[in-house]
């Protein structure tokens, strides 16, 4: 028989999940902690995932075990700032990183070029509103091509969407391995987008921002928030307003003056300075290590 454990964590946004590992925690009195990977409810509540009356006690729920948890992790600093508005003390932020060890740095991109590569590789879903690129493709005509590389609910939309303007996009399904690099190492800039119409995602940060900082490609960022602050501090590419025409325009200075897609290393930098993800398993390591330490209800 396995021994009792030290702490119970339990991750969201399984909200079933979430429950049974509260439930699990008094069973065994052992502390919970509660990995809290998406800003929820908030986002919920933004994308309108749960109608009716529904919606007040699933929010309740949610927040009256982050409330009676002994320690509730996030992601970012903004959403840890959000939930401490509401009271709660017991918060911690460990936020995604990456394996530099596994993530080698790319050679730069050629200083001339006929056209301009962008890359977005990720969902092609709600949240990350790929129409904006689509129609901002579309304005800038043969001086780029836009590879989009993954699936999602909207991808069937956005190939049509992409047919209907002519715009310059190839789609591609998902990829693994040597052929996610491959993908990289062919774009000049890869995009990191989410919609700026809900309030949730100021305080939400794409995973693959990291991911990108660390080839040091450039990025074209459609975010808002502590998104937007990491890769104007990390200076590793532009960040433009969710609009085709101001992001058209971005990429028609990019391909104007090549030089701009030159980032010189300084996401990689940033990344091994706050998102290595060795220093951050032992910073959450440290913080089980406290609650595991302290009384047990």
């Amino acid at each position: 028989m396995a021994k009792r454990p030290d702490v119970v964590v339990v991750t969201v946004p399984s909200l079933p999940i979430l429950g049974a590992g509260y439930v699990v925690s008094r069973i065994l009195k052992r502390p919970l902690v509660v990995d809290m990977r998406d800003a929820w409810p908030d986002i919920a509540r933004d994308a309108r995932l749960i109608q009716g009356s529904a919606k007040g006690v699933v929010e309740r729920i949610i927040m009256t075990i982050q409330d009676r948890a002994e320690l509730v992790v996030t992601v970012t600093h903004g959403f840890a700032r959000t939930l401490r508005e509401r009271g709660l003390k017991n918060v911690a932020t460990v936020s995604n990183g990456v394996d530099l060890h596994t993530l080698d740095k790319l050679p730069p991109r050629p200083i001339k070029s006929d056209r301009l590569e962008v890359l977005y590789l990720g969902n092609h879903g709600e949240s990350q509103r790929l129409d904006v690129p689509i129609r901002a493709a579309a304005l800038v005509g043969k001086q780029m091509r836009l590879t989009m590389v993954g699936n999602g609910v909207q991808r069937s939309d956005l190939m049509l969407l992409a047919e209907e303007l002519n715009a310059p996009v190839d789609f591609h399904p998902p990829v693994h391995g040597p052929e996610v690099m491959g993908f990289y190492d062919r774009s000049d800039s890869c995009i990191v987008s989410l919609r700026d119409d809900w309030k949730s995602f100021e305080t939400t940060i794409p995973s693959k921002t990291y991911e990108v900082l660390s080839l040091g490609r450039h990025i074209t960022g459609i975010v808002l928030g502590e998104a937007r602050k990491i890769l104007e501090d990390a200076e590793s590419g532009h960040v433009v307003r969710s609009s085709p025409e101001e992001l058209a325009g971005m990429w028609k200075a990019l391909q104007a003056d090549r030089s701009l897609l030159q980032v010189n290393g300084a996401g990689r930098a940033w990344v091994e300075n706050n998102a290595d993800v060795e220093a951050l398993g032992q910073s959450y390591i440290d913080l089980l290590a406290e609650v595991a330490g302290g009384p047990h209800r």
